[in-house]
């Protein structure tokens, strides 16, 4: 972006009232390195009914937004808790995007941009549920007035039409033992870095609960500002016109991925 081919993306879900003090912690911690958080908002769909705006998750988000962190939409059909915005992806059904052609997809988006209104918000960017959107998908979000869609393997520029090349980071759940895989993101990341490649990473709530992952995120981000990565949230994506270093027009891209471990 800008000329700057190294740069810091965090995102966090999986935000509810049990891990809102947790998340606080941590977005301080951020605020402090100077970092910005993006925060996936996946409301609930119409058939329930939707969360109270004046909750303490609600006030926390918007609170957080007006400080300079972003908002992502991040699906639509997750189950959730009565008082959470936020929740974790669930297995199976969490990648409802990953296949959609592009009328389903749009009257999805139209369903969950409903909800995100009526709690005071406003979203432009996309990060589907298990990082994975079909070209369906990608066409539904422009049509909505999306600028941005961050899927596992890149972040697209929907109005620009470029492509920035970047694998998300997270807590591989296929890997055995949690000093292992906190050893393993921390690794992950500084090798990335060291290659001179963007860093992204994926944090859940449910990991900062506990005193070993939540230490390795921020292991890893220092990690990576000591190496020179420049910090940004998803939104800083949109809308450039000049081509940046490392970005590839988007028609040359396959947007369907592989699943990632988590």
């Amino acid at each position: 972006m800008d000329g700057v081919s190294t740069w810091l993306v965090v995102s966090l879900s999986g935000l509810e009232n049990r891990t809102l003090d947790r998340c606080a912690e941590f977005a301080a911690e951020l605020r402090c390195r100077g970092v910005p958080l993006t925060l996936l908002v996946a409301p609930r769909p119409e058939r329930a009914e939707p969360p109270r705006p004046d909750s303490p998750v609600q006030r926390w988000v918007r609170g957080r937004v007006a400080d300079g962190d972003a908002i992502a939409l991040h699906g639509f059909e997750h189950s959730v808790p009565a008082d959470g915005l936020l929740p974790r992806l669930v297995t199976g059904r969490g990648a409802e995007f990953a296949t959609l052609p592009a009328h389903e997809a749009g009257l999805r988006l139209i369903a969950a941009l409903a909800t995100v209104e009526r709690l005071g918000l406003r979203v432009e960017t996309f990060v589907p549920p298990r990082w994975l959107a079909s070209p369906g998908t990608l066409s539904a979000l422009r049509h909505h007035g999306f600028t941005v869609c961050a899927d596992g393997t890149a972040v697209h520029e929907l109005d620009a039409g470029l492509v920035h090349r970047a694998r998300v980071h997270s807590f591989g759940s296929g890997e055995r033992g949690e000093v292992r895989r906190c050893r393993s993101l921390v690794s992950r990341v500084g090798r990335t870095v060291r290659r001179d490649l963007p860093v992204r990473l994926a944090v859940d709530a449910a990991d900062l609960q506990r005193p070993l992952p939540g230490r390795a995120v921020l292991d890893a981000v220092d990690l990576a500002l000591e190496q020179g990565a420049v910090p940004r949230s998803y939104d800083d994506f949109a809308s450039r016109v000049p081509r940046p270093r490392g970005a590839e027009p988007s028609g040359n891209v396959a947007v369907n991925i592989d699943p990632l471990s988590r």
